[in-house]
């Protein structure tokens, strides 16, 4: 994996601050490559944020050097996902999402995964 000390922390990265500690958050999980907290304003009954420490601006900026850390990334997801009360599939699931660019909805220009899941408001009952 990348080096977490690679990029510097940025003083005006919203993701950065919230890792550090400067800006508070509800923490679900922390290790050395990741921080996991829930969307201030979720979209789903569970909805939490996964953010690498290492500071990239978008999947758009993936490298080769980053394989290891997005394949970790994908596979702290389900088991987060979970933890935090999602139902396990096939009947449960969640979704993940990662906005990449303005076009692609991304509002704060760290690399984060929306997790996602729980019941689903506009699923219709048959």
């Amino acid at each position: 994996m990348p080096s977490s000390d690679q990029q510097p922390e940025l003083p005006t990265c919203l993701f950065c601050k919230i890792v550090a500690g400067v800006i508070p958050s509800h923490k679900v999980y922390e290790d050395e490559w990741f921080y996991a907290f829930h969307d201030i304003h979720p979209a789903a009954p569970i909805h939490f944020l996964i953010v690498p420490k290492l500071h990239i601006p978008s999947m758009a900026h993936l490298t080769e050097e980053h394989t290891a850390l997005m394949g970790q990334m994908m596979t702290l997801a389900p088991r987060l996902a979970l933890e935090q009360g999602c139902r396990p599939y096939p009947e449960g699931g969640f979704r993940i999402v990662c906005n990449t660019g303005t076009e692609g909805g991304q509002e704060v220009h760290h690399l984060h995964m929306h997790v996602m899941g729980g019941p689903r408001p506009w699923a219709r009952k048959q």
